[in-house]
């Protein structure tokens, strides 16, 4: 086959497969042979450039960072719907219809109910099947291009399947979300660079798609679900439901949820059912859209201002609670990143009684007008985090003063920088307590070098009693074990064992030692990706910017924080205590012999009583496996351990096997 065939059949093979694992999580082939055929590709390309496509998968990365965003003007508005917040208006948008289209009351109208997604609303614009224009929904009649982030979403297909044959132009609707288990590990990752996280997974998402640097949204994996067409040459369906058919086998992900109902009746049962349903659900929804199945009934009924006659959303009510915020706290991160945090009276909050909430910055604190002595409005954002929805001014105390951060750190009385582009405001004093001790703890923490027994009572009298003044200190502690032992709650027994974990975690692999540094912007995923590109400590600490950046999933920005945080004396000084404590500072330099896990992938739920869940994850991969946070179709195993959760229920669900922690040992050679 000469090249150019090659490359196109290479090309129909892995579009063929990302549409199998992203879309329909039925994978036919493993991740190595995938992987295989995309190397071929990305070598045949690399020999002829000239015969690269827009719609070859290793397009989907590689643009540039954007200086900004350019405006996208919609052939068609994205229109908003109006809403319903009760069945009896549900009934009265049902009577309207039939008033207008000349219907009797016991006529039926067939409809659509559709799951609300709390996500991201875009327009995808494919002209002769290919996408050329990809957007956000704006004020509904232009948007911002964001085209370069939607090529990274593997569930959005580069050229449309045929058949059936596309129009020569055709906009494709929908959204773009993150999922709970994705939103919990970006917010992580965030939290760990000392960076503020995201209120829900609806900022979240947002806030991903948005990035100028296409690379940081391919990071996240966010999922996209269609569900409309805006301008079409050459007609569409003669119903929502063919249209949610067309779009499904043009080779986008379609709600598999939706529903077909033949009266308002099967509607108001489709809500209820997933009132109650919707903790069972992988992301946010907030109502039920409902409407027309009939594309010639839409036409006639027409619009009125800016939404369609023939649509409404019903919105489940948020979990909301009421209480008063008694003090606004200031907490210094070990990047020295203050956060405000409110104080409030407990209430009873989505099955736990909330006292706190974050307030993200001083810029949030400001546009909500939040101040001390407020009642305030409160949810738990992606039924995770408490925040303070609003304040409620007519019961404002008339002494209520507004907020205002600190010039001074709290805990050190160090000067407090907030640059111009940055949300947050941090501590610029180098031995800060609060600092060293969020690090001390960071470093010891499980998924980093894992010290048992080195909890955050023990760090802070660490600190306070001057026996350690940064992580490096932690190794010396043997030789001051009289000192700790006299420690409150410490005796001979606990230092002992205490003494062993630090000994213990000076083995830790490469990656989790990198992670662990807290150097800002790197997480456990950039920190694993680090160690295999650089296999040794002094390797990175001498690197360059360009040679980090080079690293895959590394931009410029974690490039530039690497480099400064090597050129740190506190760096310098604390790499030399790890040294002569004899920590491992390089990676493993021998794979393991067999790779009994080879294209399988794994999921673990539960606590393990054996190893953690970061270890059994590094196993799996080390063992040729794939470890994975959410259940689908595609997955292998789940791995039950102690008190599993939904992930569990999920894989019950889905037929996927459930192995103890015993099976999986023994399926990984360990017993």
């Amino acid at each position: 086959m000469d090249p150019e065939a090659r490359m196109a059949e290479l090309r129909r093979l892995l579009n063929y497969h990302n549409y199998r694992y992203y879309v329909l999580d039925s994978p036919e082939i493993s991740d190595e042979e995938y992987d295989r055929l995309f190397r071929e590709l990305q070598d045949l390309e690399a020999a002829y450039p000239d015969l690269v496509t827009p719609d070859s998968p290793t397009q989907r990365v590689g643009a540039a960072p954007l200086e900004a965003f350019a405006t996208h003007t919609h052939r068609e508005p994205m229109l908003s719907l109006s809403n319903a917040f009760s069945e009896d208006e549900l009934r009265a948008f049902d009577t309207r219809i039939k008033r207008m289209l000349g219907l009797g009351e016991h006529d039926r109208i067939v409809y659509v109910a559709e799951l609300k997604i709390d996500g991201l609303a875009v327009s995808l614009t494919y002209e002769d099947g290919l996408l050329t224009k990809g957007a956000t929904r704006g004020d509904g009649y232009t948007g911002e291009d964001i085209t370069t982030n939607l090529r990274t979403i593997r569930s959005i297909p580069l050229r449309l399947h045929a058949p059936p044959t596309p129009p020569r132009v055709v906009e494709v609707r929908g959204e773009v979300y993150m999922t709970h288990a994705e939103f919990a590990a970006v917010n992580e990752e965030r939290a760990n660079a000392g960076e503020p996280t995201f209120a829900n997974p609806r900022n979240a998402a947002a806030g991903s798609v948005r990035q100028l640097d296409p690379r940081i949204t391919a990071r996240r994996r966010l999922q996209s679900l269609m569900y409309a067409m805006g301008y079409v040459e050459n007609g569409r369906p003669d119903t929502h439901w063919r249209l949610l058919e067309t779009l499904r086998d043009w080779g986008f992900r379609v709600s598999p949820h939706s529903r077909l109902c033949h009266s308002m009746d099967e509607v108001v049962d489709f809500v209820r059912e997933w009132e109650t349903r919707r903790e069972e659900l992988d992301f946010d929804i907030d109502g039920v859209v409902v409407k027309v199945n009939s594309i010639a009934m839409q036409d006639e009924l027409g619009y009125v201002s800016r939404s369609p006659r023939w649509a409404i959303a019903y919105k489940y009510p948020p979990t909301q609670a009421t209480t008063v915020i008694r003090e606004i706290r200031v907490q210094v991160g070990r990047t020295g990143a203050l956060t405000p945090v409110a104080i409030m009276d407990p209430v009873p909050l989505a099955g736990v009684v909330v006292s706190r909430a974050t307030l993200h910055n001083e810029s949030e604190i400001a546009r909500k007008d939040v101040r001390v002595g407020d009642t305030v409005v409160i949810q738990r954002a992606g039924d995770v985090i408490p925040e303070v929805v609003r304040v409620v001014p007519e019961k404002r105390p008339p002494d209520a003063v507004p907020f205002a951060m600190p010039d001074r750190c709290p805990v050190c009385g160090s000067a407090v920088d907030k640059p111009p582009d940055e949300a947050v405001a941090r501590c610029t004093g180098i031995a800060c307590p609060a600092q060293v001790k969020e690090r001390i703890r960071h470093f010891a923490s499980r998924n980093a070098v894992d010290i048992e027994g080195l909890g955050a009572a023990l760090v802070e009298q660490l600190v306070d009693t001057g026996l350690v003044a940064d992580p490096g200190d932690l190794y010396f502690l043997k030789e001051k074990k009289d000192q700790l032992v006299s420690l409150e709650r410490m005796a001979e027994k606990s230092a002992s064992n205490l003494l062993a974990a630090i000994e213990a975690s000076k083995s830790r692999p490469l990656d989790r030692l990198i992670f662990a540094l807290g150097i800002r912007h790197v997480g456990a995923t950039v920190a694993r990706a680090l160690a295999e590109r650089f296999r040794d400590l002094d390797a990175l600490a001498s690197a360059t910017e360009d040679e980090i950046a080079a690293t895959p999933g590394v931009g410029p920005t974690i490039a530039r924080s690497v480099v400064t945080f090597f050129q740190q004396e506190f760096t310098r000084t604390l790499i030399q205590k790890l040294k002569a404590a004899g920590v491992n500072l390089k990676a493993e330099t021998e794979a393991p012999a067999q790779r009994p896990l080879e294209g399988k992938s794994f999921v673990f739920t539960g606590a393990l009583a054996t190893m953690t869940r970061g270890e059994a994850e590094r196993l799996v991969a080390q063992l040729g496996g794939r470890p994975s946070s959410s259940v689908s179709k595609a997955t292998s195993y789940v791995v039950a351990g102690e008190n599993a959760g939904s992930k569990l229920d999920k894989a019950r669900q889905l037929g996927v096997p459930v192995l103890t922690e015993q099976e999986f040992r023994r399926m990984a050679g360990l017993a």
